[in-house]
């Protein structure tokens, strides 16, 4: 299995080797102190920034605490800046060094006529486009304080997180998540729920990448979300603290800390989260004959749920030599979650009268703990962006669920065990061709090993046994290339993945096996073209699969309910799409417009679909909905978005996107339809098809503004609305949120209190509809609402040391200047 991995490794090396004994350009170094004109005192984080002449690549560094910076480059004419925020900036243009020199003392000057500039630069920076995606950062948003990697997500543009966790891109679900570019434990086995343990502080940016080139694999055909965590990068010990408290009941601590030396880079981030949220649930199921209801059943739940767990993340890059680096980070998470879930159950004949009513009680504990090595070597061979990564990264996830389930007829107790084992190895090489143009290859092997074992035992014995064994394992085998350059405004990057893919899943119960093997090539384009400084066009294709996850596959039924059951099927194929976006950004002013249209077509696209089976429980039949994902033949999905950002002062920060589509399904739905004898009462079953052709037309916004109010208090509000959606069985309605910060700078700017409200009107609920067998013809109708969690007050404190509230990022070049990681940015 590892053979091919093996062998790829070796043949980087071996490049290395050879480009190692290549002779390098002699370097010079740059000097200096950066200090205020005013004070006197030295400026902590200035920046250099050094603007080749002719290649337009960029380079630089930050100073230190004395306000020293020391920069090693290669000779030739540079634009040279010294910069810091709300200081005038000192330019010397067309500045030829040809030798080591030494800059002396710098003295810059505050200029409160620009600082309204300076801050909305500093709040464009927050948005960055690349010729492949977006960066969003984070550091600003203050109503995700104290909150959770989903609650940073759900204010990215593009982005929506629902009421139950599942996070979207462009109103579609298959999105692909990576932790600082690769699949990683930290988003867990069940995916929602490790991504609300991660606190919020931890990171850095996020990356919406919609059009993604060769380097990343193919998997998401909405795109890729990419959370790139919090790294140091100053000189020193430095780093933040970070509490929260809340209603309903929450207690979050959180630190990042940095020390970084001049061989070594220590980084860690920590947390720590206990919180009780109520959430409710609410079924409507009518069984129906001839259009008319002959019974009603209300199961009407709440729940109880407790979260409590513990973060670690630690990492150092030790720094073999000015150009090569190799960086270790171990992570582990320990959580002990416990729900209570209380259904209350009223059953109605078809006269309205109540014939029956129960209390089903579930008490459930979720032990997760997970850990993940990863190792890192990285070597920029040199400053034109030749680079050289391998990466190993192994990650063990274990979960056991355990839950005791009683009502007036039975007592329940099953357990869930989950084990998976995960081992990723990649290699990535960067070879600049001249000035504008590169070349790029790399490996990427994922190894995954899963079992999930679900036992039930109930007294009295159920008439089928529920309990299943699942054994899944996937490899997947990729390799890349791409090329790409830029030619005066114009810039491509052509790109060709293969992915070869063996996927074994066992029942071990039913002595089941669905086992497939395939091998398929993923093309990308992306092309740009930079007409003006404030205006660019973009166009992307890609191709893109959706490889169902295990959840999806195992068949084994969800049991808070007896008569509303989720399952997987382990029967699923992959989902490919081919993808076209075109792009459109114009800057006008203080206004930055960003626009796209896109077109996705997929095939065998994976739908949750319900249908009713009739099952003999406890001596009585009765209805049973079940719904499950099944492969429809195709999917077409037409859309527009537009984000814009407007900043009419310093005081005013005004941001929106809004996003409308048409997601048009094509398939047909063979089940069996149930029926039970009149004079019997015997059970019987024939087949049937179902069309599941339906065009769904819906919409997503979202809007924030934030103020500066009297005595240095920001406030933030945002807004967002998801529009209604349909399939061919179901209808669900709009939901509305809002949410609303306020932050207060204390001790020197070193700390911040924020007042967070979240869901301020408690709107936040999913309430949809289902229809079996279609909306049309319906035998039997769901309705249901439910709420995850109610409106929550928060108190955030942060309190920094050895750092500025303002601190720019670093500039000391890497993969915000060199290229090579983000190739031709319009």
């Amino acid at each position: 299995m590892y053979k091919t991995s093996v062998l790829f490794v070796i043949f980087m090396i071996t490049l290395l080797n050879v480009f190692a004994q290549k002779p390098e350009t002699s370097q010079i170094t740059i000097t200096g102190i950066i200090i205020d004109s005013n004070t006197k005192e030295p400026l902590e984080y200035a920046t250099v920034i050094l603007k080749d002449a002719k290649t337009k690549q960029l380079s630089g560094g930050i100073t230190d605490s004395k306000g020293s910076f020391s920069i090693k480059t290669n000779p030739g004419t540079y634009d040279v800046s010294f910069e810091f925020i709300s200081f005038k900036t000192i330019t010397m243009p067309n500045k030829v060094i040809d030798s080591s020199i030494d800059f002396g003392t710098i003295k810059l000057s505050e200029d409160s006529n620009t600082l309204d500039e300076v801050v909305i630069i500093a709040e464009k920076s927050t948005v960055e486009i690349r010729l492949d995606k977006r960066i969003y950062n984070v550091g600003k948003d203050m109503t995700v304080r104290g909150g959770s990697a989903s609650d940073v997500l759900d204010n990215v543009p593009s982005v929506d997180v629902d009421v139950e966790g599942n996070v979207s891109l462009r109103g579609n679900e298959n999105v692909r998540i990576l932790i600082d570019g690769k699949p990683s434990a930290l988003v867990g086995l069940s995916g929602t729920d490790a991504l609300r343990q991660l606190p919020a502080d931890a990171i850095e940016r996020v990356e919406v990448i919609t059009s993604p080139s060769a380097r990343y694999d193919a998997e998401g055909t909405a795109g890729i979300l990419n959370i790139i965590l919090r790294k140091g990068v100053a000189t020193g010990l430095n780093g933040s603290i970070n509490t929260t408290i809340g209603s309903p009941t929450q207690y979050r601590v959180a630190s990042n800390i940095n020390l970084r030396t001049k061989k070594i880079n220590f980084f860690t981030n920590l947390g720590y989260r206990n919180s009780t949220g109520p959430g409710k649930f609410l079924t409507n199921l009518s069984s129906l004959e001839n259009g008319a209801v002959t019974s009603l059943r209300i199961e009407d739940r709440a729940f109880e749920r407790n979260r409590n767990g513990y973060n670690i993340n630690l990492g150092l890059e030790y720094f073999i030599s000015k150009k090569s680096s190799i960086t270790g980070t171990y992570f582990y998470r320990d959580s002990d979650n416990k729900n209570l879930s209380t259904n209350n159950i009223s059953i109605f004949d078809a006269a309205g009268l109540l014939g029956a009513s129960d209390i089903r009680i579930q008490d459930e504990d979720e032990i997760d703990t997970t850990s993940q090595f990863a190792l890192n070597y990285t070597n920029n061979i040199n400053s034109s962006g030749h680079k050289l990564t391998i990466d190993f990264q192994y990650s063990d996830s274990e979960e056991i669920e355990t839950a005791f389930i009683n009502d007036s007829l039975a007592l329940e107790n099953n357990i869930t065990t989950e084990d998976s084992k995960n081992t990723l190895i990649q290699s990535d090489y960067v070879l600049p061709i001249g000035e504008n143009t590169q070349f790029e290859i790399g490996y990427r092997g994922e190894f995954q090993d899963l079992t999930s074992d679900f036992l039930v035992t109930r007294t009295p014995t159920l008439d089928f046994d529920p309990s299943n064994n699942l054994v899944f394992k996937q490899n997947v085998n990729a390799i890349y290339s791409q090329f790409g350059s830029k030619i005066n405004k114009f810039s491509y990057l052509l790109g060709l993945r293969t992915e070869i893919t063996d996927v074994k899943v066992r029942l071990t119960n039913t002595n089941e096996n669905f086992d497939y093997k395939y091998t398929e090539l993923f093309p990308t384009i992306n092309i740009g073209f930079e007409r003006t400084e404030d205006q660019s066009f973009t166009v992307g294709y890609s191709r893109r699969l959706r490889r169902p996850r295990f959840w999806y596959l195992n068949p084994f039924e969800s049991r808070s309910s007896q008569n509303v059951i989720y399952k997987g099927n382990p029967g699923l194929t992959p989902t490919f799409t081919n993808s076209f976006d075109l792009g459109y950004l114009q800057k006008i002013g203080k206004l930055t417009l960003n626009s796209s249209i896109y077109f996705q077509h997929s095939i065998n696209s994976i739908l949750r679909v319900s249908r009713d089976e009739i099952r003999l429980l406890d001596g009585v039949n009765q209805v049973i909905t079940i719904r499950e994902p099944i492969n429809l033949a195709s999917e077409d999905r037409f859309g527009f978005e537009l984000t814009a950002n407007y900043n009419p002062s310093k005081k005013v920060r005004l941001s929106g996107s809004f996003n409308v589509f048409q997601q048009e399904s094509k398939g047909l739905y063979a089940y069996n339809k149930f029926i039970i004898d009149e004079v019997t009462g015997a059970i019987s079953a024939t087949p049937e098809t179902q069309d599941l052709g339906n065009t769904n037309n819906s919409w997503f916004t979202r809007f924030n503004a934030t103020f500066s109010l009297p005595w240095k208090i920001q406030m933030q509000n945002r807004l967002s609305y998801r529009g209604p959606r349909n399939t061919a069985q179901s209808e669900s309605e709009g939901i509305f949120s809002a949410n609303i910060a306020l932050s207060k700078d204390v001790f020197k700017e070193k700390g911040s209190l924020v007042l967070n409200v979240s869901d301020v009107f408690n709107s936040r609920k999913r309430k949809s509809t289902n229809y079996n067998p279609s909306i049309e013809n319906p035998t039997s109708i769901s309705y249901q609402e439910s709420q995850w969690r109610v409106r929550q007050v928060s108190l955030n404190f942060t309190y920094r040391f050895n750092q500025k509230k303002k601190q720019q990022r670093d500039r000391r070049g890497g993969e915000d200047f060199e290229g090579g990681e983000d190739f031709a940015t319009p």
